[in-house]
């Protein structure tokens, strides 16, 4: 068994690198133990299986000694393999920056977390991992936005200039399946990627399988396609030398050619297995044999799981040449998956735990007394005032937390924008980001914006006529140099601030989820506005929700929307955006009708992205102090603008989530609540139903996602003895008890259905649940019955009395 024939951990003797040696093997025992104890340690209540990923923990423990310890500087980023954690988190216990407590309590509630978080985890945290490939590809985009800034000459704190970082990810082997890792290749490649490493932890192990053979030699000629310099740490210094003696080269030809599966197995078969294999596939009574069998089969094990991967000196030279050029790099990093464990090898080691048999005999290895597992420094053979010392003159830990801060831009007071008779909210966005293009402050100075590749159709073409495309280095617009006539003049430049992108939409919400991020990792602010057609929001929601995750900032505008989008047919007619809007964490989602709503609440996402305050909710129910992202959902349908005063009363209802179009009398039978494009249709319907039903209302609902979120924040205060009452309470409160609720949504009827609910009202919520057709807005209106004679017949089947006139009977 691999668990015995292992014991071989400990390094022949390097002065030099004595401390970084023993710090190893601390930070394989302290996360090995750390989901020890929580799977047989911490009392179990519930029963489930806490988990947690010792072997490959153990397979990466050596590359990150390295590098946390001495290869990283305070402005180096890292995204942490997710299986990695208890090893991150057991450094930074050593740093001082994780408690004790929270590692006893690892995957327990407000404990380290089970994967590396930035905003659950106190350890400073750069990126979240978890949803794996994306934190692989943050790292990419992260070092696209810190160009940006130095291209702008940002990126100066207050003690002066930052030197540039090296924006890194280490990155499980089977990681690299995941296809957005790939399309993240293309972007960087397009903007000329500096200052990136990816270092792939090549175990050969996923979570079902070993690796398929020959398949990083494909993904090794990608990386070099793509302009990066590739590393590959295959042997350690063990097994250069073993090659360099006499029969060393039919070892390293036996190794080049052992399939993945077999050396996998005779690792963990260990030193004995190796022998019988080694003589028998290359024993030749010669030189070989004599390599061999001078070693024992501790020593034999020793030997050949002596990959780059866990060697010190090997790994420390290979990261600082690379930091001697801002190539981007792909260190190929061989290890062995469980390294150090009784698991190492074996195919089934991904989520296995080792016994508690098991850990006593590594107990036994490590020196460690019963009730001193967490010590720093129990069990190591230095004195514990000399690697304290080590800790203490880390680059990486030398100036302590590495978040920066920055402080809010000046907004102007208002928005404005030229309003037309009749206008759609795609149309307007692209007005009103024209207007701040014009601006000459700092505010329309840090406005970034992206979209992949539907930029025009997005109406984001004034803007970037205005203020330019992005790149470190200048170049032309041909069409313009040739004198053709274009409508788009673009040209890339350092001044530039539209990021261009190709269609792909996890590469959007990576690139906002960097710039989101860049006052806390670079201590600069931008406000990053996104665009993409809104259905295809669900191709990058993985990398939405990631985003959204780590708290980053920005603004996403997704147009257009809903089967409004008519004669594209159901391919591009999104239905569940609203509630994904509404169930997304960290966003803030509005869906507008007017183009002096959309004024107000972009005004409103500009001032809510910079917000830092406490999470807490406020007496309206909302989180407002803390802030966020935001979503807007537009449309490209054209509808007649109302002609009105923007008081500040209106303005802060639009923003609250939604306000009286008409407000209901005190004999109200109906009141009618729509969002955004519907409107023309809801004040239609409103107007037959008004013939023969009294004190009809009218509820223009600007968010769903803010009255949905304040009635339950209000909720909940009230259920904790505060006061609490949520805009949406205050607003159905003005509805009689026996009126119905008719709702009317271009998307999802769930997302308004739930109004009844606040204050007991009958309800009848209309919408889309099925992929639409293609044909003109009558036809598919009429088809869903969402058009006006559809509302007043719902209005008609919950409330009693006549029949409402000029009410159509269903074709």
């Amino acid at each position: 068994m691999a668990a015995q024939r292992m014991e071989g951990r400990d390094h022949p003797q390097r002065p030099a690198e004595d401390e970084l040696a023993e710090l190893e093997k601390k930070l394989l025992w302290l996360a090995t133990w750390t989901i020890h104890n929580a799977n047989h340690v911490r009392p179990n209540i519930d029963g489930l299986k806490v988990g947690g990923h010792q072997a490959s923990s153990a397979s990466l423990a050596t590359v990150m000694a390295a590098l946390y310890l001495k290869a990283l500087r305070p402005e180096d980023r890292v995204a942490v393999k997710p299986h990695a954690s208890p090893v991150f988190h057991s450094i930074q216990y050593l740093f001082g920056n994780q408690s004790r407590e929270k590692l006893e309590n690892f995957r327990g509630y407000k404990g380290a977390q089970s994967y590396p978080s930035r905003t659950k985890d106190v350890d400073d945290v750069d990126f979240s991992t978890g949803s794996v490939g994306l934190g692989v590809a943050q790292t990419l985009f992260a070092s696209l936005v810190q160009d940006f800034l130095r291209a702008k000459d940002l990126g100066h704190g207050p003690e002066g200039s930052r030197p540039e970082g090296k924006m890194v990810a280490l990155v499980g082997d089977a990681e690299m399946d995941e296809g957005n890792i790939f399309e993240a290749l293309l972007e960087g490649w397009k903007h000329g990627l500096r200052n990136c490493w990816w270092i792939v932890d090549y175990n050969r192990q996923s979570l079902d399988a070993v690796v398929r053979e020959g398949l990083w030699e494909r993904v090794e000629s990608i990386f070099r396609n793509f302009g990066w310099d590739v590393v590959i740490l295959k042997y350690g210094r063990l097994l250069e030398a073993a090659f360099a003696e006499p029969g060393g080269e039919a070892l390293r030809r036996f190794i080049d050619t052992c399939p993945n599966q077999l050396y996998s197995a005779l690792t963990f078969q260990g030193g004995k297995a190796w022998r019988k294999r080694l003589n028998d596939d290359i024993g030749d009574q010669g030189p070989v044999t004599a390599l061999i069998e001078r070693r024992s089969d501790e020593e034999l094990a020793r030997l050949m799981s002596n990959l780059g991967g866990h060697d010190l000196p090997s790994l420390t030279e290979a990261f600082e040449a690379a930091r001697k050029h801002d190539r981007p790099v792909c260190f190929i990093a061989y290890t062995v998956k469980g390294y150090g464990l009784p698991l190492a090898g074996h195919k089934d080691n991904h989520a296995g735990l080792m016994t508690p048999a098991q850990m006593e005999d590594l107990r036994r290895r490590h020196a460690i007394r019963p009730g001193h597992e967490w010590e720093p420094f129990e069990g190591l053979a230095l004195p514990a005032e000399r690697l304290q010392a080590f800790l203490d003159a880390a680059p990486f830990n030398a100036r302590g937390t590495r978040r920066h801060e920055a402080p809010a831009l000046a907004l102007p007071a208002r928005l404005d924008v030229a309003l037309q008779p009749a206008m759609s909210t795609q149309q307007g966005f692209g007005l009103l980001m024209h207007e701040i293009a014009k601006r000459d402050d700092d505010f329309a100075a840090r406005v970034v914006t992206t979209s992949p590749d539907v930029t025009v159709s997005t109406n984001l073409g004034a803007f970037v006529n205005r203020r330019g495309l992005f790149a470190r280095e200048s170049l032309a617009d041909t069409f313009k140099r040739e004198r053709i006539p274009s409508t788009f003049n673009w040209e890339f430049s350092p001044k530039g601030q539209h990021m261009e992108l190709g269609i792909a939409e996890m590469n959007l919400f990576l690139m906002l989820s960097a710039l989101g991020l860049s006052h806390s990792l670079f201590g600069e602010r931008l406000l990053p506005v996104g665009t993409l057609y809104d259905p295809f929001i669900e191709r990058g929601l993985d990398a939405l929700n990631y985003a959204c995750y780590q708290d980053a900032r920005f603004l996403i505008a997704a147009t257009p929307s809903g089967v409004t989008l008519a004669p594209e047919g159901g391919a591009h007619q999104s239905i569940a955006t609203p509630l994904i809007g509404m169930a997304q964490d960290g966003l803030a989602s509005f869906e507008p009708a007017f183009v002096d709503e959309l004024a107000v609440i972009m005004r409103f996402a500009f001032d809510y992205m910079q917000r830092s305050g406490p999470a807490e909710h406020d007496a309206n129910g909302l989180s407002d102090a803390h802030g966020g992202a935001a979503y807007l959902r537009l449309s490209t349908r054209s509808i007649e603008q109302p002609r009105r005063a923007m008081d500040a009363a209106l303005a802060a209802d639009i923003v609250a989530g939604g306000y009286w179009l008409r407000r209901p009398g005190p004999n109200a039978q109906v009141v009618v609540a729509y969002t955004g494009a519907l409107a023309p249709e809801a004040i239609e319907a409103v107007g037959l139903i008004a013939e023969d039903r009294r004190d009809v209302g009218l509820l223009a609902v600007t968010s769903a996602d803010r009255l949905h979120a304040g009635w339950t924040g209000a909720q909940r205060l009230r259920e904790r003895g505060e006061v609490g009452e949520a805009h949406v309470e205050r607003l159905l409160a003005e509805v009689p008890g026996q009126s119905a609720l008719v709702t009317v949504i271009d998307g999802h009827p769930a997302t308004l259905g739930w109004l009844g609910a606040v204050q007991g009202h009958r309800v009848r919520a209309l919408g889309v649940e099925r992929f639409g057709q293609t044909g003109t807005l009558a036809d598919l209106y009429r088809h869903y019955g969402i058009d006006a004679q559809g509302i007043a017949r719902a209005a008609q089947s919950m409330t009693p009395g006549r029949p409402i006139r000029h009410l159509r009977a269903v074709g």
